[in-house]
């Protein structure tokens, strides 16, 4: 941008804000007026010219409440409500239309003005995109609520509770010995169990049980594999007949961990990447294979996108217990640190692994610019790495079905023993 065009937007900014505010209620408009594209002229209360200039009041009211006087806004304001009820209240009298959706299109419209000339054009340009789709998918929204269950409603109010409510609540400092316990961080992996739960449950309804498995299995890899493990084995449990794709999707998930942890030593030390490269992407190959297999081998059954699963889009007794789980392998990884030195390295990420990956990774890379040895850091890791497979192997041979638990373990095991291998002899 040039000198001269930078100092005409700067003089000028207020007229296009005020031409922003006018756009934003045509795009609004826009929508209204082909909703109402049926009705005869007189018959809509607001089009797109109604709407074009709502906008611009919205924004000729921050105007005067900046120049003249801060009442212009709510007066105005209570003006533009007053000729909707108005007019909504004629058209009652003709047409039984007992929707308020376009008296409250009207309003944003009005404050969306207002936010373009006196907050930020970008912020209102982005909400008023937000409110016109919202406005244009009508049928579909409602569709999904005429289609969603209470037990599923249920689950999306109580993970809405643990996250947004209560997770920014709890204290984020350090605690306990060594400073390893931090209440807020332990509740985030509490949340993250919960939703990959859910976001699962709905993967599967909403795509279909095949995609649903894939779809979930991907994006549980890129975050908790754990956490899917003891989603799918529960699955299993009840529902043997997916026990293969389920066991399959737990492979997948645990599969996309490996890549995960390359990405940590790329961020953090690239000097750990030669001695991580070989062994992880053994243990990776040796997931991800099997699991083509077995999916391959089994997705051509008929029956399983209609399936009816039997499942609690929300398993909060789960994440809770696998808190705990977290809460005591950090305070034992701490006084294993403690008791043993720089030889508790291989305990500790013994320890640390089976519950979760991602710390005890990023620790040891952390580590190993200056207070590890490069191998002493690559081989923990791999033990790390292995350990958390060993140990949602169990999970999905306690929790689920035995015939998913047979194809989960042996890939598991074979990828665990090929990956210290590497590690311990490259």
């Amino acid at each position: 941008m040039d000198e001269v065009t930078s100092q005409f937007i700067t003089t000028n900014q207020t007229t296009i804000n005020l031409a922003v505010a006018l756009l934003l209620g045509a795009i609004i408009g826009l929508e209204r007026g082909w909703d109402a594209r049926d009705q005869k002229s007189g018959e809509r209360i607001a089009g797109i010219r109604t709407f074009a200039l709502v906008g611009l009041l919205g924004g000729v009211s921050a105007v005067l409440s900046d120049a003249i006087t801060v009442w212009a806004f709510p007066v105005l304001l209570a003006s533009v409500v007053a000729m909707n009820v108005v007019g909504y209240s004629q058209r009652l009298s003709h047409i039984r239309n007992f929707s308020i959706t376009s008296m409250v299109g009207m309003v944003l419209t009005f404050c969306f003005g207002a936010i373009a000339v006196a907050v930020d054009p970008v912020m209102a340009t982005a909400a008023a995109v937000v409110t016109a789709v919202i406005l244009d998918n009508k049928e579909d929204i409602h569709g999904w609520v005429s289609k969603l269950k209470e037990h599923e409603l249920d689950a999306a109010l109580k993970l809405l509770l643990i996250s947004v409510v209560l997770l920014p609540l709890l204290p984020n400092e350090k605690m306990g010995p060594g400073g390893v316990l931090n209440p807020r961080e332990i509740w985030w992996m509490v949340v993250l169990i919960a939703s990959i739960s859910f976001v699962g449950y709905f993967a599967m309804r909403v795509a279909g049980t095949r995609k649903g498995i894939l779809f979930t299995s991907l994006f549980a890899g890129l975050s908790s594999s754990t956490a899917l493990t003891l989603n799918f084995a529960r699955q299993s449990a009840d529902n043997p007949q997916l026990g293969p794709q389920l066991a399959a999707g737990i492979l997948i998930a645990c599969g996309t961990m490996f890549p995960r942890i390359l990405m940590y030593g790329f961020v953090i030390n690239r000097d750990l990447l030669p001695l991580l490269v070989a062994p992880v992407i053994t243990m990776a190959a040796l997931l991800y294979i099997p699991a083509w297999l077995i999916w391959r081998q089994h997705s051509d059954k008929p029956a399983l996108s209609q399936m009816e699963l039997k499942q609690n889009p929300l398993d909060l007794p789960s994440a809770m217990v696998f808190g705990l789980l977290l809460t005591a392998i950090l305070l034992l990884g701490e006084l294993l640190k403690e008791w043993l030195g720089t030889a508790g390295v291989y305990m500790l990420a013994f320890a640390s692994g089976i519950a979760d990956v991602d710390a005890i990774t990023l620790s040891l890379t952390r580590m190993s610019h200056d207070r590890l040895a490069l191998d002493v850091a690559a081989l923990a890791i791999v033990i790390a790495a292995a350990t958390n497979n060993l140990m949602k192997s169990a999970m999905a041979w306690g929790l689920g079905d035995r015939k998913a638990g047979k194809l989960v373990a042996a890939p598991m095991l074979l990828s665990m023993a090929a990956g210290l291998a590497v590690a311990w002899f490259q």
